[in-house]
């Protein structure tokens, strides 16, 4: 019997990839291919969607020959994609208006402080269930409509359409089917996460046309078939990427959490059928829908800055040649020196939402050496892991017990171990490293009944990593203390 398999396009804020996975959730093959990042003003984060579309077209292919496969044996496809990157493309033509404005982007900081104050905005946060922020994607189509001559009136007759990365990809793929799910629809500002559907009253308080939204769809189940680089096999799922790395982290019961440590980190943690809405400064957001099946939610922690913040280390300041020499670098020393460095290079999200906030390093003295700003910049990500799981613990009325890990920051085992000292709760990182990905691959294959349900996913999880913490509760406390007086000096640094 030949083979089968499920392939993950993974559309992430630096590359996109696509991967191979086999029945047992294994991946077999991937193909990798970083895009462009466009900083055209301070703040400002864009990309060609354009670029990453034909990389996709490029990298599907690839990971196929790369596994020894051929296209009719791919039982599906699925989507998994960085979140809030807002796309406008036109209809007739499917190329894009300008660049894609991406989620770290803060132009519309001063629209969305006027926004926040309009009559109207309660309405917003509460059908939403967000808090109106520079990071969602709503304020970017205000913003590109109203800076774009004549976009509105074509936007208005349907001529310009809207899209996040898996629905512009979506579209490509099938030669125009114009739909988006849950996830994605949930991060826009725009979605009614009661009903699961666009909220007239919000589009008309950001004066964003109807025309111009895809259809909202469930997560999991068939979207369509693909006619180009996948010619033939179905689109089984859609997600946003912390979504879908829950999906793949198979935390499927209320109370199961997962962290990804990527460009940005992200905790979710899944609350079931019920909305928690947040008083900690989370957002609560849709976790995935299963075609025919109620919404699960979670409550979310974003932190906008931990493994770009190595990259800064490595591109700006030249200090590392290569990501992982910073393990080796911060291990020259035994503790931070007393240096804290808080990275809100585009402000600070969860818990604070402070887009006025910015990146600050304290406690620096003669003593302090390049090791001791390794520590900092990897503690950074710890201490910013404990203030979600502090604020999650608070809304959800649980305790976290265990956290999940995945990402590319994971094999930092410094890193790891500090995670379990400050949060003092064991870090478990799965054998199958690619979460995101391989939740795009649960998810279209359970569409397609490639697997049967999700206790059979269950069942494919494997440990392959754990760290306990063994600092003392003492140190962890003043540690935190310091962390968070270094955090408010980073505030009110940009004046309105």
């Amino acid at each position: 019997m030949t083979e089968r398999y499920v392939v993950a396009i993974d559309q992430g804020t630096t590359s996109t990839r696509c991967i191979v996975f086999d029945r047992r959730g294994q991946l077999v093959s991937l193909a990798q291919q970083e895009h462009k990042q466009y900083y055209p003003r301070p703040g400002w984060v864009e990309h060609d969607a354009a670029e990453i579309w034909r990389n996709v077209e490029r990298l599907g292919p690839e990971a196929l020959r790369r596994a020894g496969a051929t296209i009719d044996q791919v039982a599906a496809v699925g989507i998994a994609n960085q979140r809030e990157t807002t796309v406008l493309w036109d209809r007739a033509t499917g190329n894009p208006v300008g660049h894609a404005v991406v989620w770290q982007d803060t132009r519309t900081d001063t629209m969305v402080g006027q926004l926040d104050a309009a009559p109207g905005a309660e309405g917003v946060r509460h059908r939403s269930a967000l808090p109106l922020a520079t990071y969602f994607s709503g304020p970017r189509i205000r913003w590109m409509l109203d800076h774009h001559p004549g976009l509105r009136e074509r936007a208005e007759r349907g001529e310009v359409l809207f899209g996040t990365m898996e629905t512009w990809l979506i579209w490509n793929l099938t030669g125009g089917l114009h739909v988006t799910d849950v996830t994605n629809a949930s991060r826009t500002l725009l979605l009614d996460v009661h009903t699961l559907d666009w909220s007239a009253e919000s589009l008309a308080f950001f004066g964003i046309p109807r025309a111009m939204l895809p259809e909202v769809r469930p997560s999991i189940g068939v979207f369509g078939t693909a006619t180009a680089a996948f010619p033939g096999v179905r689109i089984g799922a859609a997600l946003g990427d912390q979504q879908a790395a829950l999906f793949g982290q198979t935390c499927f019961a209320p109370g199961e959490a997962k962290c990804t440590y990527g460009t940005g980190s992200f905790l979710l943690l899944n609350t079931g059928a019920e909305l928690v809405r947040s008083t900690h400064g989370l957002l609560s957001t849709v976790a995935y829908q299963i075609e025919g099946e109620p919404a699960a939610y979670a409550l979310e922690g974003s932190i906008a800055i931990t493994g770009s913040l190595v990259q800064w280390f490595r591109d700006q300041l030249e200090l590392i040649a290569s990501a992982p020499e910073i393990e080796t670098l911060a291990r020259t020393v035994t503790d931070n020196g007393g240096c804290y460095i808080v990275p809100a290079f585009s402000g600070l999200y969860a818990p604070y939402w402070r887009s006025e906030a910015r990146g600050v390093i304290v406690g620096l003295t003669s003593y302090i050496t390049k090791g001791h700003l390794a520590r900092a910049v990897l503690e950074a990500s710890a201490w910013q892991t404990r203030e979600v799981v502090d604020a999650m613990n608070a809304d959800s009325g649980l305790a976290l017990k265990t956290l999940r890990v995945d990402g590319g920051m994971t094999s930092d085992n410094l890193l790891m171990q500090f995670v379990a000292d400050v949060l003092d709760v064991p870090v478990v990182r799965p054998l199958a490293a690619e979460t995101v990905s391989l939740g795009a691959a649960y998810g279209a294959g359970l569409a397609v009944g490639y697997w049967p349900d999700l206790e059979g996913l269950r069942q494919n999880w494997h440990r392959a990593g754990q760290w306990l913490p063994t600092m003392e509760p003492a140190k962890r406390e003043s540690e935190y203390a310091n962390w968070q007086r270094a955090v408010s000096r980073t505030f009110d640094w940009i004046q309105a």
